[in-house]
């Protein structure tokens, strides 16, 4: 004996209709996200290479972030040594200008507004922290106000510590990047020195040998054998300190290259990676539209259908 009814091909109905909507949902969420799905459990098996991807881009990301800071930092230091190696060649083209003429009655002058030149190159910044302080960047380290300073004893020249910044730009590369105010701008701040005690009446000993001046003031006028003596060996020591600062510029800029192309390398492997997570999770617009217009087609069906056996009755059959 065949039973007839209609519940369960309204019921079979009924869950078309419901995994037609649920097609044109998952369809339209795609197309708004331009993914093929919205949590690792609807990439099926490719959730762990997919997961292993978000974790490379993740690294490069802080890889790519501490390239661009070292390099920011870099540059930023780099203006600075120019300002310290334009204190001490001002420094020196002063002395040999006075020389040259045979006056020194600007010369003092001059020296102070190069000091203060290498002063501020010496306090350079970078996002509001000292960049040659060492561990105290929230510290001017070079203290001295004027070149008078520089021979007061209560005032010392330098306050950084040994700490120097350092930058990681890979999985295998550690940078030193810092440099320290005492060791760039340390020599260039003892000619400075020398020449302050000199002017004010000090004896002044370099290389062990003693410059005597004759009283206080002594570097104005016209110079004296003495005097010359004096500037002629400050020229020396300010040569010997301007390469020193020039070697150390070099250095800046050799991990400048470094960090550049480590930043590059690392940017070209987020672009190749970026595409090939693209492609495993991104979802083709086209054939979402097409997937949301088959299901709503699936849909139509699906309700013409349940619409059909709401109409169909079993007394129907038996007339």
């Amino acid at each position: 004996m065949t039973r007839v009814a209609t519940f369960s091909n309204y019921q079979s109905a009924l869950l078309d209709l419901m995994s037609a909507q649920s097609r044109a949902q998952q369809a339209q969420d795609r197309l708004d996200s331009g993914r093929i799905a919205t949590d690792m459990a609807g990439y099926g098996r490719q959730s762990e290479s997919i997961t292993a991807l978000k974790s490379t881009q993740t690294r490069l990301a802080g890889f790519v972030e501490a390239g661009k800071s070292a390099a920011g930092r870099l540059a930023a230091q780099d203006l600075a040594m120019d300002q310290v190696y334009a204190g001490g060649v001002g420094a020196r083209e002063a002395i040999a200008t006075a020389l040259s003429a045979g006056r020194l009655d600007t010369l003092m002058d001059d020296l102070g507004l190069q000091f203060q030149t290498l002063q501020s190159g010496l306090n350079g910044e970078f996002q509001g922290q000292y960049l040659f302080a060492g561990g105290q960047t929230d510290t001017a380290p070079a203290t001295a106000r004027s070149m008078a300073d520089l021979t007061d004893a209560a005032t010392p020249d330098f306050v950084n510590d040994t700490l120097k910044h350092r930058s990681r730009i890979d999985e295998n590369t550690m940078l030193e990047t810092g440099f320290l105010a005492d060791e760039l701008g340390g020599a260039l701040a003892t000619v400075f020195r020398n020449i302050q005690a000199y002017q004010e009446g000090t004896p002044v000993v370099v290389n062990g040998v003693t410059y005597t001046p004759a009283g206080p003031g002594t570097l104005t006028g016209k110079p004296t054998e003495a005097v010359q003596a004096f500037l002629t060996e400050q020229l020396s020591q300010l040569d010997a300190a301007n390469k020193d600062v020039t070697n150390q510029a070099a250095r800046n800029g050799l991990m400048q290259n470094h960090v550049d192309e480590a930043l590059d390398r690392h940017e070209g492997q987020q672009v190749s990676l970026d595409k090939l997570m693209l492609d495993k999770t991104a979802y083709d617009p086209a054939q979402a539209i097409t997937d949301i217009q088959l299901a709503q087609v699936a849909i139509e069906a699906s309700a013409q259908v349940i619409n059909s056996l709401r109409s169909t009755s079993l007394l129907d059959l038996l007339r």
